[in-house]
């Protein structure tokens, strides 16, 4: 019996350093880094063969095998790091939930747009371009790309990882406030434009997913919403577009945006809160039925 016990200390004390590295790799913030880490690279990497080909065929392409990339190592990182599963990317609901969240980013950048004109502050034209396909193709791989990695990293890592050491409430406050804190270095960016992104970009789309709680829905949200703000013409978060209109701006910066374009708009911002209002209520119903044990409805 006494020959047992050193070979018995020595299995319980790799035990324990087996445990406490598990332990660290499920500490949220441990995997939430090592997940962004991941998805930067993938991003980084594709984004140089992208500008290669930007505005083809196969520059889309790229962006779509980037972005299932993307969201391989985002499921790898929450299954063997975090230990966790993963139904915000369920493949069951990835069709409607995308079709809902590219319908709602629509009707928000398209509203918005159109009450600033209606008020004086946008005129549009036909650009009449040559390349009309590159165009298109050249705003959707480029807000694609954006969607996938942003809502990846930021309300796929960053929420549920603050979620989950500090609750729904902090998780919206401090992911709203660090992807307002982002676009500050773009251009034409002022502390009212950070302040802006952070009520209608990160209040809204932390609500959304609270709402829907899938990432499908903030992608296509996210989506939504850049690719039409490139084809109106309009800066997006202060970097300019080639559309297929060219915008005429008159009045108040607080109105149109100015330089940094429509999201720095006060209408946007009140809009944004018009819609991510009744989610939060929605999310907040959503959360007493979990907590009752019974079925949520989707």
């Amino acid at each position: 019996m006494k020959k047992t016990k050193p070979r018995n200390k020595g299995l319980l004390h790799n035990n324990r350093k087996l445990s406490a590295w598990n332990s660290f790799w499920r500490f949220p913030i441990v995997w939430m880094i090592a997940g962004a880490i991941g998805i930067t690279l993938v991003d980084t990497l594709f984004r140089q063969l992208t500008e290669r080909v930007e505005g083809t065929a196969v520059s889309l392409v790229f962006t779509l095998v980037m972005g299932s990339l993307a969201i391989l190592v985002y499921k790898l990182s929450l299954t063997y790091l975090a230990r966790r599963s993963t139904p915000e990317i369920s493949r069951q609901r990835a069709g409607k939930d995308t079709v809902l969240g590219v319908l709602t980013g629509s009707l928000f950048i398209t509203g918005s747009a159109v009450i600033i004109m209606a008020l004086g502050g946008y005129s549009f034209q036909w650009a009449g371009s040559a390349d009309t396909s590159s165009v298109l193709i050249s705003s959707i791989e480029t807000s694609l790309g954006a969607a996938i990695v942003e809502e990846l990293i930021f309300r796929g890592l960053m929420f549920q990882a603050i979620d989950q050491l500090g609750g729904r409430a902090l998780a919206l406050a401090v992911t709203s406030l660090f992807f307002g804190a982002a676009h500050l270095g773009n251009p034409g960016a002022t502390l009212w434009s950070a302040f802006a992104i952070v009520l209608e970009a990160g209040v809204l789309l932390g609500a959304a997913f609270l709402w829907r709680r899938s990432l499908w829905f903030t992608i296509g949200l996210h989506f939504a919403w850049n690719t039409i703000e490139g084809l109106l013409g309009l800066p997006v978060s202060g970097h300019s577009a080639a559309g297929l209109f060219t915008v005429k701006v008159n009045g108040a910066a607080l109105l149109t945006g100015g330089d940094f374009g429509l999201e720095s708009s006060i209408v946007p911002v009140i809009v944004s809160l018009l819609i991510s209002i009744p989610m939060l209520i929605g999310a907040a119903r959503n959360r007493r039925v979990e907590v009752g044990g019974l079925p949520v409805s989707k």
